[in-house]
Protein backbone atom coordinates (compact mmCIF):
# COMPACT_ATOMS: atom_id res chain seq x y z
CA UNK A 1 0.00 0.00 0.00
CA UNK A 2 1.42 3.22 -0.85
CA UNK A 3 1.52 6.25 1.90
CA UNK A 4 -0.01 9.51 2.67
CA UNK A 5 2.18 12.22 3.19
CA UNK A 6 0.65 15.64 5.38
CA UNK A 7 2.75 18.68 5.00
CA UNK A 8 1.74 21.68 7.63
CA UNK A 9 1.39 23.28 10.79
CA UNK A 10 2.17 20.87 13.83
CA UNK A 11 0.79 22.48 17.08
CA UNK A 12 -1.15 21.76 20.61
CA UNK A 13 -4.43 22.41 20.63
CA UNK A 14 -5.77 22.98 24.49
CA UNK A 15 -8.92 21.38 24.68
CA UNK A 16 -11.52 22.93 27.33
CA UNK A 17 -12.74 19.82 29.93
CA UNK A 18 -16.28 22.36 29.80
CA UNK A 19 -18.79 23.01 27.22
CA UNK A 20 -21.05 26.16 26.68
CA UNK A 21 -18.67 28.87 27.80
CA UNK A 22 -16.47 31.19 26.25
CA UNK A 23 -12.96 30.65 26.10
CA UNK A 24 -12.00 33.56 28.87
CA UNK A 25 -14.28 31.24 31.06
CA UNK A 26 -12.62 28.18 30.62
CA UNK A 27 -10.41 27.17 33.79
CA UNK A 28 -9.22 24.05 32.56
CA UNK A 29 -7.63 22.45 29.32
CA UNK A 30 -6.73 19.35 28.03
CA UNK A 31 -2.93 19.24 26.20
CA UNK A 32 -4.09 17.55 22.27
CA UNK A 33 -2.04 17.07 19.49
CA UNK A 34 -3.10 19.05 16.56
CA UNK A 35 -2.81 20.64 13.48
CA UNK A 36 -4.97 19.76 10.64
CA UNK A 37 -3.02 18.18 8.48
CA UNK A 38 -1.21 15.62 11.23
CA UNK A 39 -4.46 15.24 11.52
CA UNK A 40 -5.31 13.70 8.29
CA UNK A 41 -1.75 11.71 8.64
CA UNK A 42 -2.91 9.95 11.91
CA UNK A 43 -6.47 9.11 11.11
CA UNK A 44 -4.80 7.31 7.86
CA UNK A 45 -2.46 5.64 10.08
CA UNK A 46 -5.26 4.67 12.52
CA UNK A 47 -7.53 3.27 9.83
CA UNK A 48 -4.50 1.17 8.32
CA UNK A 49 -2.76 3.36 5.92
CA UNK A 50 0.63 4.42 5.99
CA UNK A 51 1.39 7.98 6.52
CA UNK A 52 4.16 10.59 6.39
CA UNK A 53 4.72 14.16 7.72
CA UNK A 54 6.36 17.14 7.04
CA UNK A 55 6.44 19.76 9.65
CA UNK A 56 8.77 21.36 12.01
CA UNK A 57 8.67 21.77 15.70
CA UNK A 58 10.22 23.69 18.52
CA UNK A 59 12.93 22.45 20.63
CA UNK A 60 10.38 22.69 23.49
CA UNK A 61 8.14 20.06 25.59
CA UNK A 62 5.43 20.65 22.94
CA UNK A 63 7.11 19.94 20.34
CA UNK A 64 8.32 16.46 21.95
CA UNK A 65 4.90 15.49 23.25
CA UNK A 66 3.32 16.04 19.24
CA UNK A 67 6.55 13.77 17.83
CA UNK A 68 5.28 11.17 20.32
CA UNK A 69 2.03 11.04 19.43
CA UNK A 70 2.04 10.81 15.92
CA UNK A 71 4.85 7.76 16.38
CA UNK A 72 2.42 6.10 19.08
CA UNK A 73 -0.20 6.67 16.32
CA UNK A 74 1.98 4.85 13.16
CA UNK A 75 2.94 7.63 11.36
CA UNK A 76 6.55 8.34 10.38
CA UNK A 77 8.19 11.27 11.65
CA UNK A 78 11.40 11.06 10.01
CA UNK A 79 10.79 14.52 7.69
CA UNK A 80 9.14 16.36 10.81
CA UNK A 81 12.28 18.51 11.89
CA UNK A 82 13.01 20.61 15.18
CA UNK A 83 14.61 24.12 15.32
CA UNK A 84 15.59 26.55 18.07
CA UNK A 85 14.46 29.73 16.31
CA UNK A 86 10.42 29.41 17.68
CA UNK A 87 8.80 27.75 19.92
CA UNK A 88 5.86 24.98 18.98
CA UNK A 89 2.62 26.50 18.06
CA UNK A 90 -0.39 26.37 20.47
CA UNK A 91 -4.02 27.04 20.07
CA UNK A 92 -6.14 27.42 22.77
CA UNK A 93 -9.88 26.30 22.12
CA UNK A 94 -13.62 26.97 23.69
CA UNK A 95 -16.53 24.64 22.59
CA UNK A 96 -20.50 25.91 22.50
CA UNK A 97 -23.09 23.32 23.60
CA UNK A 98 -23.08 21.61 20.13
CA UNK A 99 -19.27 21.45 20.26
CA UNK A 100 -18.68 24.43 17.94
CA UNK A 101 -15.48 25.80 18.55
CA UNK A 102 -14.12 29.49 18.95
CA UNK A 103 -9.85 29.61 18.43
CA UNK A 104 -7.02 31.40 20.31
CA UNK A 105 -3.64 31.04 18.46
CA UNK A 106 -0.08 31.51 19.63
CA UNK A 107 2.14 31.04 16.91
CA UNK A 108 4.07 34.58 15.62
CA UNK A 109 6.03 33.07 14.50
CA UNK A 110 6.08 29.42 15.04
CA UNK A 111 8.58 26.89 14.55
CA UNK A 112 6.66 24.95 11.67
CA UNK A 113 6.58 28.93 9.88
CA UNK A 114 10.47 28.10 9.46
CA UNK A 115 10.41 24.61 7.47
CA UNK A 116 12.38 25.71 4.66
CA UNK A 117 12.04 24.20 1.06
CA UNK A 118 15.79 22.78 1.22
CA UNK A 119 14.54 20.22 4.03
CA UNK A 120 12.03 18.85 1.14
CA UNK A 121 13.73 16.11 -0.58
CA UNK A 122 12.40 13.98 -3.68
CA UNK A 123 13.14 10.87 -1.45
CA UNK A 124 9.87 11.98 1.20
CA UNK A 125 7.71 11.36 -2.06
CA UNK A 126 9.21 7.69 -3.27
CA UNK A 127 6.09 5.14 -2.86
CA UNK A 128 3.36 8.18 -2.35
CA UNK A 129 -0.20 7.80 -3.38
CA UNK A 130 -1.28 11.64 -1.97
CA UNK A 131 0.22 14.49 -0.68
CA UNK A 132 -2.36 16.50 1.82
CA UNK A 133 -2.04 20.16 2.59
CA UNK A 134 -3.56 23.10 4.29
CA UNK A 135 -3.97 26.82 4.11
CA UNK A 136 -2.56 27.55 7.40
CA UNK A 137 1.24 27.13 6.39
CA UNK A 138 0.83 28.91 3.24
CA UNK A 139 1.16 32.45 4.58
CA UNK A 140 4.27 34.65 4.01
CA UNK A 141 7.20 32.34 5.25
CA UNK A 142 9.82 29.92 4.38
CA UNK A 143 7.53 27.22 5.11
CA UNK A 144 5.16 28.52 2.01
CA UNK A 145 7.76 27.91 -0.39
CA UNK A 146 8.18 24.37 0.84
CA UNK A 147 4.76 23.84 0.00
CA UNK A 148 5.44 24.79 -3.25
CA UNK A 149 8.46 22.44 -3.84
CA UNK A 150 6.69 19.67 -1.91
CA UNK A 151 3.77 20.06 -4.79
CA UNK A 152 6.18 20.22 -7.60
CA UNK A 153 7.78 16.79 -6.39
CA UNK A 154 4.73 15.23 -5.32
CA UNK A 155 3.40 15.59 -8.77
CA UNK A 156 7.02 14.65 -10.33
CA UNK A 157 6.73 11.36 -8.78
CA UNK A 158 2.74 10.80 -9.47
CA UNK A 159 0.85 11.46 -6.48
CA UNK A 160 -2.38 12.49 -6.11
CA UNK A 161 -2.89 16.55 -4.32
CA UNK A 162 -5.49 16.95 -1.80
CA UNK A 163 -5.85 20.48 -0.04
CA UNK A 164 -8.54 21.80 2.52
CA UNK A 165 -8.12 25.06 2.59
CA UNK A 166 -9.24 24.39 6.65
CA UNK A 167 -9.93 28.42 6.60
CA UNK A 168 -8.82 30.24 9.97
CA UNK A 169 -9.02 33.98 9.54
CA UNK A 170 -7.56 34.79 13.20
CA UNK A 171 -3.94 33.82 11.64
CA UNK A 172 -3.85 35.99 8.47
CA UNK A 173 -3.38 39.35 8.36
CA UNK A 174 -6.32 39.84 6.53
CA UNK A 175 -9.31 37.42 5.18
CA UNK A 176 -7.86 39.11 1.63
CA UNK A 177 -4.63 37.64 2.21
CA UNK A 178 -5.66 34.25 3.27
CA UNK A 179 -8.45 34.44 -0.09
CA UNK A 180 -5.57 35.30 -2.31
CA UNK A 181 -3.20 32.33 -1.08
CA UNK A 182 -6.30 29.89 -1.18
CA UNK A 183 -6.93 30.87 -4.69
CA UNK A 184 -3.12 30.42 -5.44
CA UNK A 185 -3.03 26.94 -4.36
CA UNK A 186 -6.36 25.46 -6.03
CA UNK A 187 -4.77 24.89 -9.30
CA UNK A 188 -2.47 22.75 -7.80
CA UNK A 189 -4.81 20.52 -6.17
CA UNK A 190 -6.59 16.99 -7.49
CA UNK A 191 -9.07 17.18 -5.20
CA UNK A 192 -10.29 20.06 -2.81
CA UNK A 193 -12.00 20.14 0.00
CA UNK A 194 -14.52 22.45 1.97
CA UNK A 195 -16.52 22.75 4.25
CA UNK A 196 -20.00 24.44 3.16
CA UNK A 197 -19.36 27.66 5.10
CA UNK A 198 -16.12 27.72 3.11
CA UNK A 199 -17.29 27.96 -0.50
CA UNK A 200 -18.16 31.21 -1.25
CA UNK A 201 -14.91 32.74 0.47
CA UNK A 202 -12.54 30.04 -1.29
CA UNK A 203 -13.68 29.91 -4.71
CA UNK A 204 -16.15 33.10 -5.38
CA UNK A 205 -19.17 30.84 -6.11
CA UNK A 206 -22.53 30.76 -4.51
CA UNK A 207 -23.64 27.65 -5.20
CA UNK A 208 -21.63 24.32 -4.28
CA UNK A 209 -22.13 23.20 -8.23
CA UNK A 210 -20.82 26.40 -9.40
CA UNK A 211 -17.80 25.88 -7.28
CA UNK A 212 -17.23 22.77 -8.52
CA UNK A 213 -17.17 23.37 -12.68
CA UNK A 214 -14.66 26.21 -11.58
CA UNK A 215 -12.38 23.93 -9.94
CA UNK A 216 -12.95 21.32 -12.54
CA UNK A 217 -12.37 23.94 -15.23
CA UNK A 218 -8.81 24.60 -13.83
CA UNK A 219 -7.67 20.91 -13.25
CA UNK A 220 -9.36 19.88 -9.95
CA UNK A 221 -11.02 16.26 -10.50
CA UNK A 222 -12.47 16.07 -7.25
CA UNK A 223 -14.68 18.33 -4.94
CA UNK A 224 -16.02 16.89 -1.25
CA UNK A 225 -18.17 19.51 0.37
CA UNK A 226 -18.87 18.57 4.08
CA UNK A 227 -22.06 20.01 5.49
CA UNK A 228 -22.03 19.28 9.19
CA UNK A 229 -25.02 17.91 10.51
CA UNK A 230 -26.59 17.96 6.94
CA UNK A 231 -23.91 15.19 6.01
CA UNK A 232 -21.46 15.59 2.82
CA UNK A 233 -21.42 15.30 -0.89
CA UNK A 234 -18.76 14.87 -3.28
CA UNK A 235 -18.20 16.25 -7.64
CA UNK A 236 -17.03 14.85 -10.37
CA UNK A 237 -16.42 16.08 -13.62
CA UNK A 238 -18.99 13.36 -14.60
CA UNK A 239 -21.06 12.64 -11.01
CA UNK A 240 -21.65 13.53 -7.89
CA UNK A 241 -22.57 11.57 -4.82
CA UNK A 242 -24.18 12.73 -1.69
CA UNK A 243 -24.64 11.08 2.35
CA UNK A 244 -26.35 11.88 5.40
CA UNK A 245 -25.37 12.96 8.32
CA UNK A 246 -24.72 9.98 11.27
CA UNK A 247 -26.52 9.90 14.15
CA UNK A 248 -23.88 10.59 16.81
CA UNK A 249 -23.93 12.70 20.18
CA UNK A 250 -21.20 15.89 19.20
CA UNK A 251 -18.60 16.21 21.73
CA UNK A 252 -16.42 18.46 19.89
CA UNK A 253 -16.34 19.41 15.90
CA UNK A 254 -12.41 19.62 16.52
CA UNK A 255 -10.65 17.26 13.39
CA UNK A 256 -13.81 16.49 12.09
CA UNK A 257 -12.87 17.59 8.67
CA UNK A 258 -9.62 16.31 8.75
CA UNK A 259 -11.36 12.76 9.80
CA UNK A 260 -13.58 13.27 6.82
CA UNK A 261 -10.37 13.82 4.22
CA UNK A 262 -8.32 10.81 5.88
CA UNK A 263 -11.49 8.28 5.73
CA UNK A 264 -12.15 9.41 1.95
CA UNK A 265 -8.32 9.17 1.14
CA UNK A 266 -8.02 5.34 3.19
CA UNK A 267 -11.06 4.60 1.14
CA UNK A 268 -10.07 5.80 -2.35
CA UNK A 269 -6.54 3.96 -1.62
CA UNK A 270 -8.06 0.89 -0.83
CA UNK A 271 -10.48 0.82 -4.43
CA UNK A 272 -13.61 1.89 -3.07
CA UNK A 273 -16.37 3.75 -5.11
CA UNK A 274 -17.02 6.95 -4.78
CA UNK A 275 -20.04 6.95 -3.06
CA UNK A 276 -18.11 4.20 -0.78
CA UNK A 277 -15.12 6.97 -0.21
CA UNK A 278 -17.77 9.11 0.65
CA UNK A 279 -19.82 6.99 3.38
CA UNK A 280 -16.22 6.30 5.20
CA UNK A 281 -14.96 10.05 5.24
CA UNK A 282 -18.40 10.63 6.83
CA UNK A 283 -18.08 7.86 9.08
CA UNK A 284 -14.70 8.76 10.74
CA UNK A 285 -16.02 12.63 10.75
CA UNK A 286 -18.98 11.18 12.88
CA UNK A 287 -16.43 8.48 14.80
CA UNK A 288 -14.35 11.65 15.51
CA UNK A 289 -16.51 13.98 16.96
CA UNK A 290 -17.93 11.61 19.45
CA UNK A 291 -14.64 12.47 21.47
CA UNK A 292 -12.39 15.69 22.77
CA UNK A 293 -9.99 16.19 21.49
CA UNK A 294 -9.19 15.55 17.09
CA UNK A 295 -8.54 12.17 15.07
CA UNK A 296 -6.45 10.21 17.08
CA UNK A 297 -9.52 8.07 18.36
CA UNK A 298 -10.36 6.80 15.03
CA UNK A 299 -11.55 3.07 15.15
CA UNK A 300 -10.08 0.56 12.78
CA UNK A 301 -10.99 0.73 9.34
CA UNK A 302 -13.37 -2.43 9.35
CA UNK A 303 -14.98 -0.71 12.22
CA UNK A 304 -15.95 2.13 9.65
CA UNK A 305 -17.23 -0.15 7.16
CA UNK A 306 -19.82 -1.73 10.23
CA UNK A 307 -20.33 1.72 11.24
CA UNK A 308 -21.29 3.42 7.99
CA UNK A 309 -23.52 0.13 6.60
CA UNK A 310 -21.06 0.92 3.39
CA UNK A 311 -22.12 -2.34 1.11
CA UNK A 312 -19.94 -3.40 -2.09
CA UNK A 313 -21.47 -4.36 -5.25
Amino acid sequence: MKKVVAIGELLIDFVPQQRGCALDEVVQFERVAGGAPANVATAVARLGGRAQMISQVGEDAFGTHILKTLHANGVDTSSVFRTGRANTALAFVSLDKNGNREFSFYRNPSADLFLDEAQITSDIFADCAALHFCSVDLVDAPVKQAHRKAIRLAKDAGAFLSFDPNVRLPLWDSPESCQAAIREFLPYADLVKLSDDEVEFCTGCKTEREAAELLFSRGCRLLLVTRGADGAAVYTPNASAETKALPVTVADTTGAGDAFVAGFLAALSRGESLPGCVQIGNGAGAKCVERLGSSGTLPAYQELISFTGLHRE
